[in-house]
Order: C-alpha cells, then structure tokens, then sequence
C-alpha cells in the first residue's frame, strides 16, 4: 500500500513525441477539447494541458505535454520528459520516416529512463489507410518487441483517440502500484490512495479500419 494515502487520487505526467506534422498537437486538442482543425498548425514550444478523468473509482490528473516535433527542439527532451510516468509515441501511417523517428525516441527514452516509462505506440490517419506506408505487421510487432501497446488513432474522425489515452492511463497507474509494492524509489511523483486496480485488456491493438 502506497504511503501517500491522504491524497485525493493520481497525478500523472505524460509526454508526447513524435515527428512534426504527424498529428501529436491534433490528437491532444480531439481527446481535451474533441476539437479538430483541418489547417495544420506547427508546436513551436512546449506546453502542457491538464485532463481529469475517473477510472475505476479512482481520480486521475493527467498533465500532457505537447512538444514540437522539430529537430532544434530535440535538445531539450531529457528536461521535457523527465519525471515522465508514460509517454505518446506518435507516427504518420503514412510516412515512414516518421515511424523510423519514433524508434529514435524510443531508445532515448529507454536509455533515459528504463523501464519506469510507460510507453504506448500510435499510428495516426488511419482516415488515409489507403495511402499507408507503414506496414501495419512491423508496427505491431516492433511495439511488442519493445514492450509497448500499438494503438491506431484518426483526431480527424474522432478514432481510438480515447482508447489510446485510457489505454495508457491504465498501464501507468498498473506500473506505479507495481512499483509501489516492490519499493521502487520513483513512486514519489505520484500520488495515491488506493492501489487495487482490476486487470483490463487491452482495447485498442487490432483496428485495421479504412475510415
């Protein structure tokens, strides 16, 4: 049982990464505000939005911070993300380069920070599954490879946006209350009050929808 047991639930910290243009700043705006722009618009800097939510009867605080994708903002990643309890690893099913930046993060965050970080791979546009590049085979089993789920999202039409985040959500409080019983020495940057979470199956590894 976690000592923390005046707090009022968990505060989270989630990253998200990935190449730009590949939709990171597109998905946060559908699942915060189910808002959608068709006119791309560029992150230059690092921000941060808040989204509460309840799962199981416990009270959640996500603090998600969206980053620029660009290159020059690379160097500041290890400040972006440390302390981060799960990260988004955002991909353009239909740039392959973008998926080959995803496997950089990856490994930067595996140096960084082991295996504390919850990580969960998506592959975002399915709305343009026919003009994929991404083998849908290689993905998946690249995430299973790295310990990760693979989620498939559309913030154009509203797809799996929720799943990818409450599919993280759940793997992150998992991990902590894991830690938590073991003594881990990072559980201080959450806080909670009860740790009996009922196993969940992923929700969102099989989609191959064309819409």
């Amino acid at each position: 049982m976690s000592n923390n047991n005046t707090s009022s639930g968990y505060n989270l910290k989630v990253v998200l990464l990935g190449e730009g243009c590949v939709g990171k700043t597109s998905l946060l705006l559908r699942y915060i505000e189910d808002k959608f722009n068709d006119k791309h618009f560029s992150t230059l800097q690092a921000t941060f939005l808040n989204k509460k939510i309840n799962i199981n009867n416990k009270r959640i605080n996500l603090a998600i911070w969206d980053t620029a994708g660009q290159e020059k903002f690379h160097a500041l990643g290890p400040i972006y993300y440390r302390n981060s309890n799960g990260a988004i690893l955002v991909y353009d099913i239909t740039d392959e380069d973008s998926f080959v930046k995803v496997k950089n993060w990856v490994k930067e965050l595996k140096k960084m920070l082991g295996s504390d970080i919850v990580l969960v791979i998506a592959g975002n546009k399915i709305d343009l599954e026919h003009e994929r590049t991404v083998p849908l085979e290689e993905a998946e089993s690249y995430a299973i490879m790295v310990g990760a789920k693979h989620c498939y999202t559309s913030a154009k039409l509203n797809q799996g946006v929720e799943n990818l985040f409450l599919e993280l959500t759940q793997q992150m409080i998992e991990k902590h209350d894991q830690t938590s019983q073991v003594g881990g020495s990072r559980t201080s940057r959450v806080l909670v009050v009860d740790d009996e979470i009922p196993v969940q199956s992923s929700c969102c590894s099989g989609s191959k929808s064309n819409h």
